[in-house]
């Protein structure tokens, strides 16, 4: 999977793609992120990539000149010009399992991480996007974003986790929450791990574990509704 990555802080991905899962896809071949400047795509000495919002008010908003230019020369030299390209915005659709799936399936695919205001309306008008929201909250920039999805979709490629049941039993995959998990020491400060998760019965064990994830998931929609 290749991950072309627009942004005005390239250098914000630095650790974060040498680091855990995603480090350990880019080793394996993998994963390729591309990391994009928008400044690489300014016209004037000062590289600039934000102006005053038209009918006054506060803050500043990504000019359309050096988005387009990045975006059509990225996907210029791309193999797959017709890649999935996921625009980070408020309005968009909330970022969930599904789509870390259907990305993870992709050969390539773009994200374009805004700041400030946002980004010229334009830009929204100009290209086939799929926007995309990792909640209703405000960051400073769509970098945090691209760094989830790039990381929810990596551990879903075949050979990048140690386990591959791991995937299959996480959170959300089914359209549930997963089941509580335990370990050593038995007990902890008065808590003690269930009986069931002791007995060696496999059929009782994995009776509990789907009602566990039943109740969590009833109690997550109840409160979430």
């Amino acid at each position: 999977m290749k991950v072309q990555v627009l942004t005005l802080f390239p250098r914000l991905f630095d650790n974060f793609l040498q680091e855990s899962i995603v480090g350990i896809a880019a080793e394996k071949g993998a994963l390729s992120v591309q990391l994009t400047d928008w400044r690489d795509y300014t016209t004037d000495r000062h590289r600039t990539v934000d102006d005053r919002p038209f009918g006054g008010g506060p803050g500043m908003v990504m000019k359309p000149e050096p988005i387009f230019a990045a975006v059509e020369d990225v996907l210029e030299r791309s193999e797959n010009p017709g890649m999935p390209k996921i625009l980070f915005t408020p309005q968009g659709r909330p970022m969930d399992q599904a789509t870390a799936e259907w990305l993870s399936g992709e050969p390539e695919w773009m994200a374009l991480c805004g700041r400030y205001e946002g980004f010229d309306e334009r830009v929204h008008d100009g290209f086939d996007w799929h926007e995309v929201s990792l909640g209703p909250f405000v960051l400073s920039g769509g970098e945090v974003a691209a760094m989830a999805l790039i990381e929810a979709s990596t551990r879903l490629i075949p050979g990048v986790l140690g386990d591959e049941e791991s995937a299959r039993q996480d959170s959300f995959t089914d359209g549930r929450l997963d089941h509580p998990h335990y370990t050593r020491p038995r007990s902890f400060r008065g808590k003690d791990v269930p009986d069931v998760l002791l007995n060696g019965n496999h059929e009782e064990i994995s009776t509990w574990r789907r009602a566990e994830s039943e109740r969590r998931t009833a109690e997550w929609r109840a409160a979430t509704s």
